[in-house]
């Protein structure tokens, strides 16, 4: 693992940060107190899994350290992130904002697959919930760009699956997960600049 992969394994958590400090600032006024808590905590989460991660691969490359602890807990707290997330922001689509408060606690399991299940549900949810929201303010070009960005979050499912000892895989993954995050952010500037922060949702 090199340096200069290390530190770009940073980009798209930072894009991914911007780009959920916007949306968190702009949905406020639509969601209730508790589907508002499932979107940040999830957001929040995702954010601290993808820096853990990083942070592991830099130390690595620094040859500081082996902290193995940050990439395991990496994929169990990012799925369960996203699943914690979409279900804020689907409550947000399908369900009438009073003052409910939800709650959730992730299962802890020893098999991959259930986090697995997490990741695309959530993900599928959250980029889902933000095109369908675009295209409700008329914006179908940014609708599609969230589309194209989920699917980047698919590629990175799939090559997350391959050997990614292998530099040129790793090297794969990261513009792919960058490409992802880029879009990500640029949809949700782009929904910011149109007026989503005053934005009423009709159901």
């Amino acid at each position: 693992m090199t340096l200069t992969m290390a530190i770009m394994d940073f980009i798209p958590v930072i894009l991914f940060l911007m780009a959920s400090m916007t949306l968190l600032h702009d949905l406020y006024h639509m969601m209730s107190k508790g589907a508002f808590a499932l979107l940040a905590s999830g957001l929040i989460m995702i954010s601290t899994a993808g820096f853990f991660k990083a942070t592991w691969k830099l130390l690595y490359a620094l040859n500081i350290c082996d902290f193995t602890a940050l990439n395991n807990c990496f994929f169990p707290m990012q799925s369960s992130g996203f699943l914690i997330g979409a279900i804020g922001i689907t409550a947000l689509l399908f369900f009438r904002q009073k003052s409910t408060v939800y709650a959730i606690a992730p299962a802890v399991y020893s098999s991959s697959m259930l986090f697995v299940v997490f990741t695309i549900l959530g993900t599928a949810g959250i980029w889902g919930s933000m095109a369908y929201i675009a295209k409700k303010m008329g914006k179908t070009k940014t609708a599609l760009v969230f589309v194209l960005s989920f699917i980047c979050m698919l590629m990175m499912g799939y090559l997350s699956s391959r050997d990614f000892s292998d530099p040129k895989m790793n090297w794969i993954g990261e513009i792919v997960n960058v490409i992802g995050m880029t879009m990500l952010w640029a949809g949700i500037r782009s929904l910011h600049r149109d007026g989503l922060e005053t934005f009423e949702m009709k159901r």
